[in-house]
Parts: structure tokens; sequence; C-alpha cells
């Protein structure tokens, strides 16, 4: 049997494959549906249909597009769920692309620009090497490593500080759920870009005192986040590097840092913690957390997310106690939240109060 022969279901399809060939077929295509998606963030498509809908030529000549390859785009949208059409001439949007609204509370429209953009997907493009030689593929593909390469293109650098802002602002409520702090503490959000994280827990305690430690070029973004969540006069943004060196705190945060990062960057990341920290206080790392070899998840495949484009990885709680010992931290505990995310408490080697409480 061909390929053209074959019962075809495409990726992104509601109907699930219906035999081996059919699933291979899916996972071959994958990046079509990727591609597709990243164009209807681009070009605001979920936006332009609206509740009303449109037709493709009121949407091309919305974004200055071509109407028969526009009137193409949203045939194809159509049938991946993201538009409808009863006519084949006005396409509405679905619940689906809603989540592409530019508008919409907790939107994926940033997310779904970096997952395609040329600096995630080219290194990935060449994941056999990172395989061959052990080694990350962003130099490769771009130049220079990941970080290094986003400080030279402020375009594609905001689209990055967009979509983990946005990813934070999606976990930061299912996080402060699970980290319990005392009012009069400092918190400090390292590696925090636009400090939605602090920001959310400052907004839950009144008294709490919260600075994000991040590079230079995303204080303007950490300020206007505390100006939207009304934590101006608690909020100070410190520019620098983690590397070498992290303002003092009670608390100290570190969501999706430590997987950017090789083991030794990590435990020099984890020291400079340790040795800011205040009398009595902790460090709080969030990160996925790998668990048994073939159980189906996010979490291997962000592992080879992070392969192809940094030295970092994800790992699993026997990895995280390496690195912790290393660097003379303890871990006390380790706390799930209602995302994908866990929350593993540190203290130094003494103390271990208490600092988290089991999700409802």
């Amino acid at each position: 049997m061909t390929l053209f022969e074959h019962d075809f279901v495409a990726a992104g399809s509601a109907e699930p494959p219906r035999d081996d060939t059919g699933r291979m077929l899916q996972m071959m295509t994958g990046y079509w549906v990727t591609q597709v998606v990243r164009t209807a963030a681009e070009l605001r498509i979920a936006d332009h249909l609206g509740t009303g809908g449109a037709t493709p030529a009121e949407v091309a000549a919305a974004e200055s597009l071509d109407p028969d390859s526009t009137f193409r785009f949203l045939r194809a949208c159509a049938s991946l769920g993201l538009a409808a059409s009863t006519d084949g001439k006005r396409f509405v949007g679905t619940s689906l692309l809603d989540t592409l609204r530019t508008d919409a509370p907790g939107s994926l429209r940033d997310l779904a620009l970096w997952g395609g953009a040329g600096s995630h997907w080219l290194p990935w493009g060449r994941l056999s090497d990172a395989i061959r030689t052990g080694t990350t593929q962003a130099e490769a593909a771009l130049g220079s490593p990941f970080f290094d390469w986003l400080a030279t293109v402020p375009a594609e650098a905001g689209v990055f500080t967009n979509a983990m802002t946005a990813m934070t602002e999606g976990l930061a409520h299912h996080l402060a759920d699970v980290i319990e702090v005392e009012g009069g503490e400092v918190v400090v959000d390292v590696g925090g870009a636009g400090g939605n994280l602090v920001q959310t827990l400052m907004r839950r305690h009144p008294g709490l005192t919260g600075l994000v430690l991040d590079l230079p070029h995303v204080g303007a973004e950490a300020d206007a986040s505390a100006a939207n969540l009304g934590v101006t006069d608690r909020f100070t943004f410190v520019g620098g590097d983690f590397f070498e060196g992290v303002p003092s705190g009670d608390v100290h945060l570190l969501k999706f840092v430590l997987h950017d990062w090789d083991d030794d960057a990590c435990v020099r990341i984890l020291r400079n913690c340790r040795e800011a920290l205040k009398p009595g206080g902790r460090v709080l790392v969030m990160e996925l957390i790998v668990d048994e070899v073939g159980r189906p998840g996010l979490e291997p495949l962000m592992d080879l997310n992070m392969m192809a484009l940094s030295t970092g990885r994800e790992r699993s709680l026997d990895e995280f106690e390496n690195l912790f010992e290393r660097a003379g931290l303890t871990s006390t505990r380790t706390v799930p939240s209602a995302s994908l995310v866990s929350v593993l408490e540190l203290v130094p080697v003494e103390p271990s109060p208490r600092t988290l409480r089991p999700v409802p």
C-alpha cells in the first residue's frame, strides 16, 4: 500500500490514526501543524475571525495577505479544528483557536510564536547531531550559544521573553497555591524575567517584598508587570547575572532555571542562592521531574528540547538530589502542583522550616 492509498490521518486531526502506519504518518507531519499554529498566531487569525467570523478576503485585507493563499490557509485551519465554515466562504474561529487571541486571559499566542520561531526550530533540525556529539546545536544552527544569540537579536529575545512570561502566567497561581510565605519576608525570583511568579505571591501576601534578578534588558517588562499588578511599592528589579551573585532574601525562587544549564552551572547557581539566604531561608526549585522510562508525558520531549537548544536537561529526583548535595543544600520535600511542575524545597544542611502545603 502506498502513502496515497493509505487511509491517511493528518497530524493534529481530531480523528485518531487507525494503525501504526497512520500513527507514524501523523508523527512525521507534526511540524506542519506547528507552523500552521505559529502562522495563525503571527497573523492574529483568532482576532480577525472573532465571534462573527470573516471571509478570507477580509482577513487578507486586514493583514496585507494574498487572498487565495489566505483561503487555503483558513481551509487548513478548518481541517485542524481551528476554524469552521458552513459554506466554504466565511470562516469562524473555534474555542481551540480562541486560545491564541491576543486579549484572552492566559493566551497561548506568545508560546505559539516561540514554538515555531527560527531560533527554536533550527536547532531542533539538528537533533541527530546533538545525539551524535552529545552537545547542544544552538551554536551550529544560530552561530552562537542560544542565550548569547538572543542578546544580539532584540526581536527574537522579545518573543522568547513574552513566551516565558506567558508560561509563568499560566503556572503562577498553581505554584502560589503550594508555596507558603510570610508577609514580612523578602522573596527573590532568580532569573524571573517579567516577575509574574513573585508578583503573584506579593498580591496574595500584602506584606511581602519581592525582587527579580535577571539580565538588564527585561527590567522594563518586570517593572511594567509590577505596575499592572499594583505591587510597585514593594517590588524591585535587579539587573545582574545569577552566576555572579544573587540578592539576599528569605526565599529564593528558581522556576525553570536549572533545566537550562549543565550540572556544574546548576551547582554554581544553587551555591550563590545558598550563600545569599538569610538565616532560616530556603530555596524553592520549580521544574518538571522525569519519571520512569516509557511513561507518556511532556518531560522526555522537553528534555530533547533542552538538548537541542542549550546545555541543560530535564532531571529525575535522584539527579536533582545530586545537584543539591553538591551545592550544600538538602531537600526537605517535593510537592506537586496542579500543573506538571513540582516544587522542591531546599535548605542549607541544618534548618528545615515549613514553606509548602500539599495541594488540596
